[in-house]
């Protein structure tokens, strides 16, 4: 009766809510009464916060060039007249910014010819003539030229501001500056290529220097030194520093490409080999930099070319 009374108590209890039916079940076995198995319902699990996905990365956009504006191809354009390095020097204003022209003591127009030096990205045709101390350099190769630094793209986001030669050429003409009749050598440093490869196929072009400029154009090059229509009258200088692995591939695809493994400290080092080369690949012992602004390579170099000694 007592054993009634208290399956009927608890009972009541888990109906309320107030026991568990494990306790009722604990109560029949502990009476010796037989028991159906009470069914209990597992504990509630939580699931286990979901971790953040991160999204996905949003490739950078390509930068897109400025759009160049065209340059006038008459008027008059202004400059400016100083001495530097013993030389005349000009800086010429056009709306493709400053171009500054330079000739040595001693310069004779009628046996002269033409250095174009196309600076390369992080810097303008300003910071390139100061900070590579470009008139000392020009000086110091002893050739008879006219020298010439135009502006160009200071990153990948800028236009090239002189793809024509021929518009250079006419601008110099327009501040008044009679350009010599002689070889025409083209020098560039770096990011240069994309201007450097658009004048490949001027016909007043007949050397080109890339001083570790060979991150693109290399159809353009190819052109100029392999196969195009005035490619047996050209010569073409590549040094290597950061590009060294693909300046290397270049010059391998050609049988008569040169190669030398460090600048020398003069031209006269240079075996009869190297400086009759039609293509010569230099490997730098110097520095992306230093290339252009420790006055080692460029005036070696440039003794290299067609243009006639002071």
């Amino acid at each position: 009766m007592r054993v009634a009374r208290a399956r009927r108590w608890l009972g009541a209890l888990v109906a309320l809510g107030l026991a568990a039916p494990a306790a009722l079940a604990q109560a029949e076995t502990d009476t010796g009464a037989a028991t159906e198995p009470v069914a209990t319902e597992p504990a509630p699990v939580e699931p286990a916060p979901a971790e953040p996905v991160a999204p996905a990365p949003v490739p950078a956009p390509r930068p897109r060039p400025v759009a160049r504006k065209p340059v006038p191809s008459t008027g008059r354009l202004d400059k400016t007249e100083d001495t530097v390095a013993g030389g005349i020097h000009w800086r010429v204003r056009t709306d493709a910014g400053a171009i500054h022209v330079w000739v040595p003591p001693g310069y004779d127009r009628a046996t002269a010819g033409t250095v174009v030096y196309v600076h390369g990205y992080y810097t303008d045709a300003d910071g390139a003539w100061k900070g590579h101390d470009l008139a000392r350099q020009f000086k110091a190769s002893g050739q008879n030229a006219i020298f010439i630094v135009p502006d160009a793209p200071s990153g990948n986001g800028e236009a090239v501001k002189w793809p024509a030669l021929t518009d250079l050429r006419r601008a110099i003409t327009r501040a008044n500056i009679k350009l010599p009749d002689g070889p025409t050598v083209v020098v560039g440093h770096s990011g240069a290529f994309r201007t450097v490869m658009q004048w490949v196929d001027h016909k007043a072009v007949a050397q080109v220097i890339l001083l570790d400029a060979l991150y693109g154009g290399q159809r353009a090059f190819d052109e100029f030194i392999g196969t195009g229509k005035r490619a047996q009258h050209h010569k073409l200088i590549v040094v290597g520093a950061d590009t060294a692995q693909g300046s290397s591939a270049f010059a391998k695809k050609y049988p008569f490409a040169v190669v030398r493994d460090r600048m020398p400290a003069s031209s006269g080092e240079f075996s009869k080999r190297e400086k009759s080369a039609k293509l010569l690949y230099v490997r730098s012992q110097y520095g992306h930099m230093q290339i252009v602004t420790s006055g080692k390579v460029l005036p070696v170099l440039l003794r290299l070319t067609p243009l006639r000694h002071r």
